[in-house]
């Protein structure tokens, strides 16, 4: 029994009702009740079956197919069903009749992995990829009469793969670690050059300024000579680049105009392209175009414009890594050719420092042994002062001229035979009496060594003594050990101690030049920083090298270690060792200079007889001075000259010992080093600064760490004045003396003035109503006092309604850079009577010196060369007035900071009026209401 015609394709979905309405007699399968048994069965199975299948039957190759594979066929569906698949797919038949021919031929099933075939399915020649089998189709009888086709598109999971292996490609090719930017752009094109049927063409353009200038471009030369080689970022072509260059995807449509390019599997014409900006770390600002063309076999669908977007941004991170890298190697150029500026400055200024220092050691030297006529016992302490000082900086300078020379190559080992034992334990000996000063322990330990050595003596000697001095500087108990070993591969010299010890992530820097261990406890904070690297360069030099190992606590070993075959050299002449010891004997001393008896060193200096005051009559005469200085020479100076002028002094040697000094007994003024161990100078002076008891002690800041921003630092910690070495013996007298008056007339007006009867301050000096007077200072910087006029009779008796003044004082100041922290210590002096917040004081002093600070700068051709400040307090309002007397100019680079008017308007409300005769800039701050 025969079932219906419509049953057969019932289970087939739209494609089954399709066949169902479709008039099969009129193909050459004739009526659907003529059809075999057989061909209803494959008709069956391909219209149940969700994957993709293809029944041909008979000789023309009639097609019936399902649902799946309609989809793959696209417009070619409907017309398909009933029709020759010889002309459905006449596109793509020379791929598949061979397969379809084989199996009917051998009967044999075939399967073929990503077959690409051509496709004409959505109006343009598609480039697609199918895994497909082809197997033989049988009649009733067992004939092979067509061939059944089961099949599914991987042209998704082909055209990805490719896609992303170009995007790895482009990774790798462009890391940046190529010569220059436009280098890597070449082989950013020539990556994608290898893949011409994702991408037929592309250039890649560079921003240069206002121009767009192109750097690479695949294609040939047709694309070269098509494209344009600049053109100005504002200039709109026909390749869509100004609008890529500012942010925006343009798409190109009619290539072909310009470009006859054949391209894809299938050779026709690319017709569009795709202009896409290329991204950098500013939005807005594209590096660059990167232009491509889009591949004529492939539809332009998200999938491919997501791959474009990918690749520009490919593209752009190679781009901008190369453009990194290439600015790193023009900065380490740069930076080596800075360092060799710097080697040249630093040989020759210490090849021209020798000169001066020679004529200068060779007097002092003779003036010292001069028997004849022998100096006086306090000018030979001057002197030999001089000759240590003078001696030490001739160490420095060999010491720059040997690190120097080994920078630049230029240094060379004057090997010769030497008994090193015995030179090593001389030079550890010339340490011996600073050790044991120190109350440690120094062990030697030199035996003969087996063979003769031939090392650069004087070399030698430098790395000895700067690993004895630096074992010597950073231990405090225990022992230093030398000695010097030797076995069948090397030679090792070992300085062991038991000192601070470094802590291990230091170790990888420390033969860094210029590198020092941050917070190390230390005998002294002098030091180049250069000592322990120049070891190592100097060990290097002589054929070895140097190690270290260390533990917190425990103390250090440094080994040297010297191959026999580098020791083994020729030899030079041989000759007398001269000059070596020179440099270990000036270090050793230096080093006992660091061990000066606390005892000692804190003790009371007397006053000496004034005959060699600086300035006039010094109404503190017998003040009392805290010196804190690390230096042993520079404490002896400093309490000697001081002395002089009638002041008690008391030297430390840091600003530990100076806390617990000033803790026993206050002095009237601390002048203070800044570079000292333990405690330095910033952090004494915030230390006082804390506490109520010190919070008004008087702080001169001596140091030789010189500019603008050492002196802020300190002056906005609390201190008095800063000084900077090296100094005349006059200006510090005079700043001293200074400040010891300002601390005095502050102390008078707050424990001496007592209300009168109109209500003001009557001086229990004797001083007039209204009037508070700063007494002058030198004339080296400090302010001139200006006396304020008392009111008139007739205001006196009718006064105002408004509240007397509190303050009303002027100043007159030199032009010069030092009159701002004059300035300061007035204004401070004269606020500190009144109930007045410290912040708001040390807000308007900021100001205050931002102002004088300009008056000096700005000031041109002044009539007069002083600035004048007035500090009025009235009201509730404090009001500072500085005036300059010369014309305006403009800052010069080098000078201006860039933020004097920012900080004076934070901190008040600043006027400015400027004339022919000078500028007037006015500060004023309203108090907060008494509570």
């Amino acid at each position: 029994m025969t079932r219906p015609t419509g049953d057969l394709f019932a289970d087939g979905g739209e494609t089954g009702r399709l066949m169902a309405r479709l008039n099969w007699a009129d193909t050459p399968l004739g009526p659907v009740d003529g059809w075999p048994q057989s061909l209803r069965a494959a008709v069956r199975m391909v219209l149940s079956s969700r994957y993709p299948m293809l029944l041909l039957w008979g000789e023309r190759f009639t097609q019936l197919y399902n649902d799946a594979y309609s989809a793959l066929i696209g417009d070619k569906h409907p017309d398909a069903l009933g029709g020759d698949v010889r002309i459905t797919l006449a596109e793509g038949w020379d791929v598949l009749a061979p397969l379809i021919d084989e199996a009917m031929a051998t009967g044999v099933a075939s399967w073929v992995p990503a077959l690409q075939l051509l496709l004409d399915r959505a109006g343009y020649r598609e480039e697609a990829y199918f895994s497909v089998s082809h197997a033989p189709a049988r009649d009733d009888e067992g004939c092979t009469v067509g061939v059944l086709t089961v099949c599914s598109e991987v042209t998704e999971q082909v055209v990805g793969e490719r896609r992303l292996r170009l995007l790895r490609e482009l990774s790798v090719g462009g890391d940046g670690r190529t010569v220059d930017v436009e280098s890597t752009c070449v082989r950013l094109a020539e990556a994608i050059g290898g893949h011409p049927l994702d991408v037929p063409f592309a250039a890649i353009y560079l921003r240069d300024g206002a121009l767009l200038r192109r750097v690479a471009c695949v294609g040939g030369e047709p694309v070269a000579a098509a494209l344009p080689a600049t053109l100005s970022t504002g200039q709109e072509h026909g390749w869509g680049l100004a609008a890529a260059a500012g942010g925006t995807t343009t798409e190109v449509a009619g290539v072909e105009r310009w470009l006859t390019l054949p391209a894809g599997p299938w050779g026709d014409p690319v017709g569009t392209a795709l202009a896409l900006p290329l991204p950098s770390a500013e939005a807005g600002q594209p590096l660059g175009v990167l232009l491509v063309g889009v591949s004529p076999s492939r539809g332009l669908d998200e999938a491919y414009r997501s791959f474009h977007a990918l690749l520009a941004q490919q593209v752009a991170v190679a781009v901008r890594n190369s453009q990194a890298y290439e600015e790193e190697r023009r900065r380490a150029e740069t930076l080596a050719e800075l360092d060799r500026v710097k080697t040249g400055f630093f040989t020759n200024v210490s090849h021209e420092f020798r000169t001066p220092l020679t004529l200068m050691l060779g007097p002092l030297a003779d003036a010292l042994n001069d028997n004849e006529h022998p100096l006086p016992a306090a000018q030979r302490e001057r002197v030999d002062t001089a000759w240590r000082n003078a001696t030490r900086l001739l160490t420095l300078v060999n010491s720059l001229l040997t690190f120097s020379s080994l920078e630049a190559g230029q240094a060379h080992s004057q090997a010769r035979e030497v008994d090193l034992a015995g030179l090593t334990a001389e030079l550890s000996s010339v340490f011996r009496a600073a050790v044991e000063r120190a109350g440690l322990r120094l062990e030697v330990d030199c035996p003969p060594l087996p063979r003769p050595v031939r090392v650069d003596p004087v070399n030698w000697e430098r790395i000895v003594t700067n690993l004895l001095s630096n074992a010597l500087k950073y231990t405090f108990v225990g022992r230093i050990r030398v000695a010097l070993a030797a076995d069948d591969e090397e030679i090792r010299l070992t300085v062991a101690d038991t000192g601070i010890g470094i802590a291990e992530e230091d170790l990888p820097r420390l033969f860094e030049r210029f590198h020092r261990v941050q917070g190390a406890r230390s005998r002294s904070h002098e030091g180049t920083g250069i000592g322990l690297a120049l070891v190592r360069e100097l060990a290097r030099l002589e054929g070895g090298d140097v190690r270290v190992e260390s533990r917190i606590g425990t103390g250090t070993t440094f080994t040297v270690t010297l191959p026999w075959s580098a020791t083994g050299r020729t030899a030079g002449p041989v000759a007398e060792v001269d000059g070596v010891g020179g440099a270990a004997r000036a270090t050793a001393q230096e080093a006992i200079g660091w061990l000066a008896d606390p005892a000692r060193a804190g003790a009371s200096a007397p006053a000496g007889q004034p005959a060699r005051a600086y300035g006039g009559e010094d109404a503190s005469r017998h003040a009392r001075i805290l010196v804190a200085d690390d230096n042993a020479d520079m404490r002896a100076y400093l309490a000697r000259l001081l002395g002089e002028q009638g002041w008690r002094v008391q030297t430390v040697g840091d600003g530990r010992q100076a806390l617990e000094a000033i803790r026993r007994e206050r002095p009237d003024l601390v002048l203070t080093d800044v570079m000292m161990p333990e405690v330095d100078g910033f952090e004494l002076v915030r230390r006082l600064r804390r506490q109520a008891a010190t919070r008004t002690l008087p702080v001169v800041v001596l140091s030789a760490r010189a500019g603008g921003d050492a002196s802020v630092e300190g002056l906005d910690l609390g201190a008095d004045d800063y000084v900077v070495k090296p100094f005349a013996a006059a200006e510090l007298i005079a700043r001293i003396r200074a400040t010891l008056h300002g601390a005095r007339s502050r102390g008078d007006r707050r424990d001496d003035s007592t209300p009168d009867a109109h209500g003001g301050t009557t001086d229990a000096r004797g001083g007039a109503p209204g009037r508070q007077d700063v007494p002058a200072g030198p004339p080296s910087g400090d302010a001139v006092a200006t006396e304020v006029p008392p009111p008139a009779p007739d205001e006196a008796r009718h006064p105002a309604p408004q509240r007397p003044a509190a303050v009303d004082e002027g100043w007159t100041y030199p032009s010069q850079p030092t009159s701002a922290a004059a300035m300061r210590r007035d204004v401070r002096a004269s606020l500190e009577g009144l109930d007045v917040d410290p912040d708001t004081v040390a807000d308007l002093l900021l100001a205050a010196s931002e102002a004088v600070n300009n008056a000096v700068e700005h000031a041109q051709r002044p009539t007069r060369p002083e600035v004048r400040v007035r500090l009025r307090v009235a009201d509730g309002t404090v009001r500072i007035t500085v005036r300059d007397f010369g014309t305006w100019r403009d800052r010069r680079p080098a000078m201006d900071r860039g933020r004097g008017a920012t900080l004076m308007n934070a901190y008040g409300d600043v006027r400015l009026m400027s004339t022919a005769e000078g500028t007037t800039v006015t500060i004023e701050r309203r108090l907060p209401p008494p509570p």
